[in-house]
Order: structure tokens, then sequence, then C-alpha cells
């Protein structure tokens, strides 16, 4: 009986902190493959076409206001990681970003805004790891969130990452990698 009730109490107290799982799917990027040279980066020695790849996301909660898009490297030499995309109050009823949306050869949704990258432009950079090292990985993740970002495109990785942190109460994620 005190184990239910200590159960039952702790459940209420820490499901808040717990956001639910969003399914993210790609018909580009897929989990734990390499990134195609379609979405590497064209500068820094590397030579892909840059181009964002499309992402899809279902099982949002019903009190979603907003989604957000993330591409990380843990791995990148910084100490800190890197951001390679970062896109933020995409519409609640949007549930999908089109192949190129975030290197304009397809729009993103209407009122959707790309915050800094890394490379220091607000647009999608792709894979670009020092030539030996261990294959990156690569996280494509997309958060539901209870409000949107206070933020304009100048807003770094860093920022975009607090708020969403505090707004999210869903996630989903989608780990590729590249090396060379």
């Amino acid at each position: 009986m005190i184990r239910n009730a200590v159960a039952i109490v702790s459940a209420a107290i820490f499901a808040p902190i717990f956001a639910s799982a969003l399914t993210v799917t790609s018909k580009t990027v897929h989990a734990g493959k390499t990134v195609p040279n379609a979405q590497v980066f064209n500068s820094f020695g590397c030579h892909g076409d840059n181009i964002s790849p499309d992402l899809e996301w279902s099982h949002a909660p019903k009190n979603t206001k907003a989604f957000a898009v993330t591409v990380y490297d843990p791995d990148a030499p910084t100490g800190a990681g890197w951001w390679h995309w970062l896109v933020f109050n995409i519409p609640s009823n949007i549930h999908e970003l089109k192949l190129g949306a975030g290197t304009g050869k397809a729009q993103l949704p209407h009122g959707a805004i790309q915050g800094r990258t890394d490379f220091g432009t607000s647009s999608y950079g792709g894979p670009c790891p020092p030539v030996g090292d261990k294959p990156h990985r690569y996280i494509f993740s997309v958060y539901a969130l209870k409000g949107t970002l206070p933020l304009d495109s100048s807003a770094s990785g860093s920022m975009i990452g607090f708020y969403i942190h505090n707004l999210k109460i869903a996630e989903g994620r989608l780990q590729a990698r590249y090396g060379r």
C-alpha cells in the first residue's frame, strides 16, 4: 500500500519533467546510417551539396503550440559540439520540413525562423568533420513546444537550446553519422 502511494506521488511529481516521444523520419537521412553527400557541407574541404534533409514527425501532444528542429554534432572538437541547423517557431499544424527548406531550395513554413549556426549563418550547414576523426554523430531533433521562442534569426544555438529545453513537452531524434 505504501509502495503504491509512493509510486503515485512520484509519478505526479516527475511526470512534467519527462517529455513524451515524437517519431522522426526522413527519406534522405536514415537512423544509424551515413549522411548522404547531398546533405554534406560544401566548404572547409568538404564537397557535398549542402541541401537540408527532409524531416517528418508525428505523435505530438495535443497541447503543442510550436515545433523546433535542430541538427547537432556532439563530437565536434570544440568542447561544446557544433550546431548545424536550428529552426524554431514552426507552426503546430506543420509536421514536416521539405528537402532543401533550410537552404532556400524549398520554403520554410510561414512563421518559422532559422537561428544562427556555428558556421555563422542562419541556414542549414551540413556535416564536415575534420579529416581523420572517427565518424561524428549528427543528431536531428524535433521538439514539440508549449509556446514560441521570443527570438530572431540572430539567436545562437545555446540561446535557442535554452528556450527549447524550457518549453519542450515532447521530443524525438534521428541520429546518423558522417566521417572523412
